[in-house]
């Protein structure tokens, strides 16, 4: 008989005003969540600090924990510009903590992450985290959707992870590896 080893999932759901986080331990097929919360940042005005408080959050996370893998929600597509760029920073950061720490990256888009969970991609945020609660059977419901988000990326990873069509997500092993995948994103002076 194999002894299987425990895999720690951080998922992440971006933002400059509230960013979830969710860390699960994941044993065979069962799923322990290890910490579900928020990080609130609307008191603080100043972006710049507001994104090295979610840098710090997240190596404080990883540091603590100890995850071998990162999955993150990608920003979606809406039409205020300087939200998506906000988010972006904001995403930004937080991939740059983990990959500090050579953790694997990967990203899901929204769609993916209630569509995994729910087996409705257009499933609402509350939908999700009832799923959430029946697949993981916890009952209390979070002060924040931002918290149950991050924890829906973080088991859609773990769904990923297991399914046979896991190639068709974004994976990231470092910096050489992300400026090859992007690079439309690499400013040339």
């Amino acid at each position: 008989m194999a002894i299987s080893k425990s895999n720690i999932i951080l998922g992440i759901d971006p933002g400059t005003v509230v960013m979830g986080y969710a860390i699960i331990e994941v044993n065979g097929n069962n799923i322990n969540i290890l910490t579900m919360d928020v990080l609130k940042l609307a008191s603080v005005k100043d972006i710049y600090e507001r994104l090295e408080m979610i840098h710090s959050k997240v190596n404080a996370l990883i540091t603590q924990y100890k995850p071998q893998t990162f999955a993150i929600e990608a920003p979606f597509f809406g039409k205020n510009v300087q939200s998506m760029l906000k988010l972006g920073r904001a995403q930004g950061v937080a991939i740059a903590a983990a990959m500090q720490h050579g953790i694997d990256v990967t990203e899901y888009s929204p769609k993916k992450v209630k569509q995994s969970v729910t087996g409705n991609g257009n499933a609402n945020k509350e939908q999700v985290m009832k799923m959430l609660q029946q697949i993981l059977n916890f009952k209390d419901n979070p002060k924040h959707f931002d918290a149950t988000d991050a924890l829906a990326v973080a088991v859609c990873h773990h769904f990923q992870q297991r399914s046979p069509l896991a190639s068709s997500t974004t994976k990231l092993k470092g910096w050489e590896a992300f400026i090859a995948q992007n690079p439309e994103r690499v400013k040339k002076k």
